[in-house]
C-alpha cells in the first residue's frame, strides 16, 4: 500500500511541476472560475500523462513549497463533476492527508488522476473555456493545444520510483496507532481496528449518550497504512458501527431553533473491506430538513440581517446578539432549506468579518459543507 504522506512528500522533495505532477495553494469548487479551473487541469494531467497516476497536492504555498493545509474536504461527489463537464473523463480520487504539524482540522489535499489513453477534452462550456478544448501540460503550466499531439510515456519510471519510494512500512503504521490511542489522554476515547489482516483504522471521539443512543463528536477518523483522513467533524454528532468487513459511519447535523434542537441524519458511509487488498466506499445522502413557521422564520432572518449589518460595520455587539450570532449560520441554513430569503448568499458576503468570531465562523463552514453535501446529491 501507498502511504500518502509520503507520497507527498517525495513529490515535494524530489519534483517541480511537471507532466505528472501540479501543487495548489487551494481548490475552490464554489463558483464557476474555480471548478474551470480544477478540471482544466484534471484534463491537461490526464491527457499528458496517459500511461501512470498523475497528481494534484493541495495546500501548498507554491513559492516555498512550504505545506499550509486546506480544510479538511469530504465531498465523495467530486467525480461527478469530472463526468458533467469532461469528454473521456479519467477516475480521480480526493483524499485528505493529515501532517503532524498541521492546525486541528487542516490536511494537505491529494487528487490522483488514475490513467487512461483516450483524449479527455471539455464536454461543454464552463467559464471561459469552450467545450471541445483540450489541455496539455507545458512544464508547470495547463494549456490549450490540438488534440493530434503525439504523447509519449516519459513518466513511468519516474512515477514508479515515486509511488514505491511511498510504500507504507510496520513503523509508520504502529507509530500512528500510538499517536491515536494517546487521545485517550485528551478525554476523548481512541480504538483500532484490523481488517482483512491487512486494513488499520482507528478513530477517535468525545462519547455522547443521548435518548438511549451512543454518539461520538470531535470525530476523527483515519485509514493508518495509507494515512488517509475519512473523516473529520469538529460539531456534528457520528454514530459508528463496524463488523469483520465493514465500518459504517452515520452523521447526523443538529439542527433547531432555539432550545429547541433535534438530530437528523446526514449522510451514511460504508467502507467495505476486501481481502485483495481493495476497499471500496459507499454514500448515501439521508437528509430531510426541517421545516417551521413561515413567519417565524422571517423574523429571524431579518435578525440575522440586522446582526450581519452590525459586524459589517464593526458595531458593538451585546451578550444576546453575541449568542444569537453564534447560533447564526444554523438559523439561516434553515431559512435556505425553507426558501426564505437569501441566507446563503449573505453569509457568504460577509465571510471575511465571520472569520473574527472563531465559533460562528467554524458553525459557517459546517453549514457550507452540509448545504454542499445535499445540493450536489441532488
Amino acid at each position: 500500500m501507498i502511504n500518502k504522506r509520503l507520497l507527498i512528500k517525495n513529490l515535494l522533495a524530489h519534483n517541480d511541476e511537471n507532466s505528472f505532477y501540479d501543487k495548489k495553494l487551494r481548490l475552490d469548487f464554489s463558483n464557476k472560475e474555480g471548478k474551470a479551473k480544477f478540471l482544466k487541469h484534471i484534463c491537461a494531467l490526464s491527457n499528458s500523462n496517459p500511461a501512470n497516476n498523475s497528481y494534484i497536492v493541495i495546500g501548498i504555498d507554491d513559492a516555498t513549497n512550504t505545506i499550509i493545509g486546506v480544510d479538511f474536504y469530504d465531498d465523495s461527489k467530486l467525480q461527478n463533476l469530472v463526468n458533467a463537464y469532461l469528454q473521456n473523463p479519467p477516475i480521480i480520487q480526493y483524499e485528505n492527508i493529515p501532517f503532524p504539524h498541521l492546525p486541528t482540522g487542516k490536511v494537505v489535499g491529494l487528487v490522483t488522476i488514475r490513467p487512461q489513453y483516450s483524449i479527455t477534452s471539455l464536454r461543454k462550456n464552463i467559464w471561459k473555456y469552450y467545450g471541445g478544448a483540450v489541455f496539455f501540460r507545458d512544464g508547470s503550466i495547463s494549456m490549450p493545444k490540438n488534440f493530434d499531439i503525439e504523447v509519449k510515456d516519459i513518466n513511468s519510471a519516474q512515477v514508479a520510483l515515486i509511488e514505491k519510494q511511498a510504500s507504507n512500512n510496520i513503523e509508520l503504521t504502529l507509530d500512528r496507532v500510538m499517536e491515536f490511542m494517546a487521545h485517550n489522554n485528551r478525554g476523548l476515547e481512541a480504538h483500532y481496528k484490523v481488517f482483512k489482516e491487512q486494513f488499520v483504522l482507528c478513530w477517535s471521539g468525545k462519547l455522547k449518550h443521548k435518548n438511549g443512543k451512543q454518539y461520538y463528536s470531535r470525530v476523527d477518523i483515519e485509514l493508518v497504512n495509507e494515512q488517509v483522513r475519512l473523516f473529520y467533524s469538529a460539531l456534528d454528532e457520528v454514530q459508528i458501527s463496524f463488523d469483520e468487513d465493514s465500518f459504517s459511519i452515520l452523521e447526523f447535523v443538529e439542527l433547531g431553533i432555539g432550545k429547541n434542537q433535534k438530530y437528523h441524519p446526514l449522510e451514511r458511509q460504508v467502507f467495505s473491506f476486501s481481502p485483495n487488498g481493495t476497499y471500496t466506499l459507499e454514500t448515501k445522502i439521508l437528509f430531510n430538513p426541517p421545516y417551521y413557521d413561515r413567519r417565524t422564520l422571517h423574523h429571524i432572518y431579518n435578525i440575522n440581517l440586522a446582526l450581519l449589518f452590525k459586524i459589517s460595520n464593526d458595531l458593538p455587539l451585546s451578550d444576546r446578539e453575541l449568542t444569537d450570532l453564534r447560533a447564526l449560520p444554523e438559523t439561516m441554513l434553515i431559512c435556505h432549506f425553507n426558501s426564505i430569503g437569501e441566507p446563503i448568499e449573505k453569509m457568504k458576503n460577509h465571510k471575511s468579518k465571520l472569520k473574527k468570531y472563531t465559533d460562528t465562523y467554524a458553525a459557517y463552514k459546517e453549514a457550507i459543507r452540509v448545504l454542499r453535501k445535499v445540493t450536489y446529491n441532488s
